[in-house]
């Protein structure tokens, strides 16, 4: 070309968890089996969609209007639905106004952090979901800000690196947090919460919570939404029905804003956001208009509560499978439905491996575990998911210095979920001792 095309650093932004599906469909072409325990697609791990829920869909389906667009800010009985939800929690109050429908939270990420100025910058944590640490680097052309998420203390953040970092870094402008968190599993304390809040209100920031698995806790803990404590500090909750309903094919997803009149550059931010998906008119109209009948359905709750109920039963297991291993460090998922081990320093190196019966197979692999670059996490995956076919996603993929692996805990059987962890336990103790 002419000119160079490519911002500074856009080489660098890697999907991991969806980089590894072309790489497992080679392995899969050779016959292995692959369990997908990579994403976060409880469709995909065969999620029975109730009948009353088809129902619903197929019901606005046969509407004209569900054709058309609807208003910019979303479908308004939709947005007077969530604020009735969300209102009723107490903390603070919202309006209809105060609620934007996007393509799914991939399309909200990309809004929120493409409408700040490139010089602020919002702290994010570490290890954190991709979608978030590719949004903010892309839009500020530099590696992320990031407080620790500490893996020797339930993965809950490191409140002193979190404050130093705002307070000696000017450019910081908000501060981002998922609850319950992806790729962790951890769920907020209230009392955590509260000191994020405080520190936000003390430096004049704002927050972005990510609140997409709100209703997917269990062991016992509660999920806390930013609203509850946000007191008069700015806040965008972002909110979605891939997980909960699930419905992630729908790409349906909104914000919500807190506070929003209470300050002038605040303000002058959202109306920015508003005014670039005027751009695109509106979003998918089809699935805001069965959010209220899906949610006050009859069934819902049952049908959440047997979901829950799963994945309960499913950390457990996993939790109790990999604790046994010497060199991993790990903690019990209580949020969402995901998994974040990470291995003890030292214990990888790059002469550690597992045996590939298929010589094509083990050429493929070597070709990408001895690239420059990969880490040590990476090579691991790749190993274990030729070897076993379970497909699993490396730690440092996910913004962190730390070396381990994510996976999900979505699989329905749980004579299946028994054996994958078995195996996976029994391979890694074979990868550590392998050198």
């Amino acid at each position: 070309m002419r000119n160079e095309i490519v911002a500074p650093g856009a080489g660098e932004l890697s999907y991991e968890i969806r980089n590894i599906v072309t790489v497992a469909e080679k392995v899969q072409s050779f016959g292995v089996k692959i369990n997908w325990e990579n994403i976060g697609d409880p469709i995909v791990k065969g999620e029975d969609i109730p009948a009353w829920m088809k129902e619903i869909v197929a019901k606005e389906v046969m509407e004209n209007d569900t054709y058309g667009y609807c208003p910019t800010r979303g479908v308004l009985e939709t947005r007077q639905f969530i604020c009735e939800m969300t209102n009723k929690l107490g903390g603070a109050q919202i309006t209809p106004d105060d609620i934007i429908f996007f393509n799914g939270l991939g399309d909200a990420i990309a809004k929120v952090y493409g409408n700040l100025r490139p010089e602020s910058r919002i702290l994010m944590p570490s290890p954190t979901y991709t979608t978030h640490s590719i949004g903010e680097a892309g839009h500020a052309n530099a590696v992320p800000v990031c407080y620790r998420l500490k893996p020797e203390d339930n993965w809950y953040p490191d409140m002193e690196d979190l404050e130093c970092h705002v307070k000696y870094n000017p450019q910081i402008s908000g501060i981002m947090i998922i609850n319950p968190d992806n790729p962790t599993g951890m769920v907020y304390p209230r009392a955590v919460l509260e000191k994020i809040v405080a520190i936000a209100k003390q430096y004049d920031l704002f927050i972005i919570a990510d609140e997409v698995y709100s209703n997917i806790v269990y062991n016992g803990e509660v999920s806390v939404p930013i609203c509850e404590v946000i007191g008069d500090v700015p806040a965008i909750a972002l909110k979605g029905i891939s997980k909960e309903v699930p419905w992630p094919g729908s790409r349906c997803g909104w914000i919500e804003v807190y506070n929003g009149e209470k300050d002038p550059r605040f303000k002058k931010y959202i109306n920015s956001i508003l005014s670039s998906k005027m751009n695109e008119v509106c979003s998918t109209t089809l699935p805001q208009r069965c959010i209220p009948a899906l949610m006050q359905h009859p069934e819902y709750p049952t049908y959440l509560k047997e979901r829950i109920a799963r994945y309960e039963k499913a950390s457990n297991i996993t939790y109790q499978a990999l604790k046994e291993i010497p060199g991993l460090a790990v903690n019990r998922t209580n949020g969402a439905f995901y998994m974040a081990v990470s291995f003890r320093k030292g214990v990888l190196n790059d002469r550690q491996s597992l045996p590939i019966e298929k010589p094509e197979l083990q050429e493929l692999v070597e070709g990408i575990v001895n690239a420059p670059g990969v880490s040590l996490d990476k090579r691991f995956v790749y190993y274990v998911l030729a070897n076993t076919g379970i497909c699993v996603v490396p730690l440092s993929s996910f913004n962190t210095d730390l070396l381990g692996f994510r996976v999900t805990l979505l699989e329905r059987d749980e004579d299946e979920v028994r054996r994958i962890y078995r195996t996976l336990t029994e391979k890694i103790d074979a990868y550590l001792k392998s050198a």
